[in-house]
């Protein structure tokens, strides 16, 4: 590894242009800065901030957050998507008030064990809330140190040796080093067309100096992640629709959902609602032609769903599966998927309904 370009430049740059849509920026409260960085785990820091304001103002310390129903919980979730992470967070705060006494870890180590928490997470909670030499490399510091240093693999030890040798140069602020590689990156060193005579380490980047900054980092070509259809029923029995709760441990797992069915290419889809109703559930319904078609698109599939009207006959809900019957203005106080959640407010709000 070529000589460090040291931490001065780059903490004189960050001084000066911190950037103003990060609500946590300047935080040392070690539960609020899990908080965000869980929140800004696969999601924009700008898109975070109304977000991260609202659950800190419901759920102020981690014992609020461990004391809360998962419910409530997804709900002030709602519309962030990855729920996976909030049920987790919820599992983190109630390991935190039951190991340690309420006090968040402030080893790595420790932190490492909480659920959801991984290298990245654990580094910023680290470097942030405790002033510890840890590494926080996200995507965009991963590119700043791939071409700062050149390299040609970008491993995570790789990574995590380069982030350490600008850390050590830091004079006591390894948090401002992980924050402005982070900066650096989403300003500066973008993906393309980045604008190396603004950067503050231009002049040590071996990137630039060997002409290598388009092939740095190394890129992996991802396949087209495949379309799933489905079709899904809303189901009314006189003023009040049926929605059920996902399986906690699946995909949305705890968020209430309408009952659906997974189609073939040559399925009906009406026949297949039938079938799933009276199959799965135990109702007898009458399922209408689609009414809108919704699509989303998870990490690692597309996802494809005809939305059907769909009235009771006859029956009542059998199985495990949790289940209600809601009032159309309920719904607001239910968390549903935000391509769900569209519907509901476009299609089946009580004002829709007069």
């Amino acid at each position: 590894m070529d000589p460090s370009p040291g931490a001065g430049p780059l903490l004189c740059w960050f001084d000066a242009r911190q950037r103003d849509d990060i609500a946590w920026r300047g935080e040392r409260d070690p539960y609020a800065i899990l908080v965000a960085e869980v929140m800004a785990q696969q999601t924009r820091a700008g898109t975070v901030a109304p977000y991260h304001r609202r659950f800190m103002a419901r759920f102020p310390n981690v014992q609020t957050l461990a004391e809360a129903e998962e419910d409530e919980v997804l709900g002030y979730w709602e519309g962030l998507g990855y729920y996976a992470r909030a049920r987790n967070l919820r599992r983190a705060a109630r390991r935190v008030v039951s190991e340690y006494g309420g006090r968040m870890p402030s080893v790595v180590s420790e932190l490492r064990t909480l659920p959801g928490v991984g290298p990245y997470t654990a580094g910023a909670v680290a470097s942030l809330a405790f002033g510890l030499p840890e590494p926080a490399v996200d995507g965009n510091a991963r590119r700043v140190l791939s071409r700062l240093y050149d390299l040609e693999t970008a491993s995570p030890s790789a990574l995590e040796r380069a982030a350490r040798t600008l850390l050590d140069e830091a004079s006591g602020r390894p948090g401002d080093v992980n924050q402005a590689l982070m900066d650096l990156g989403s300003r500066v060193c973008t993906p393309r067309r980045p604008r190396c005579e603004e950067c503050p380490l231009s002049s040590r980047c071996v990137a630039l100096r060997r002409g290598t900054i388009g092939q740095r980092p190394p890129r992996k070509r991802r396949p087209r992640s495949p379309e799933r259809v489905e079709a899904a029923a809303v189901v009314r029995r006189d003023d009040r629709l049926l929605v059920l709760r996902r399986p906690s441990d699946g995909l949305l797992g705890g968020l209430w959902d309408f009952p659906s069915v997974a189609l073939s290419e040559s399925a009906s889809a009406g026949a297949a609602l039938r079938a799933a109703l009276r199959e799965g559930l135990g109702l007898d319904c009458r399922v209408g032609e689609e009414m809108r078609v919704l699509r989303h698109a998870f990490s690692h599939f597309r996802l494809r769903l005809g939305v059907h009207g769909a009235s009771w006959r006859s029956g009542e809900v059998t199985g495990q599966r949790v289940h209600r019957w809601a009032r159309l203005a309920e719904l607001g106080d239910l968390a549903f998927p935000a391509y769900l959640r569209r519907l509901i407010d476009e299609e089946l709000s009580p004002r829709k309904a007069r």
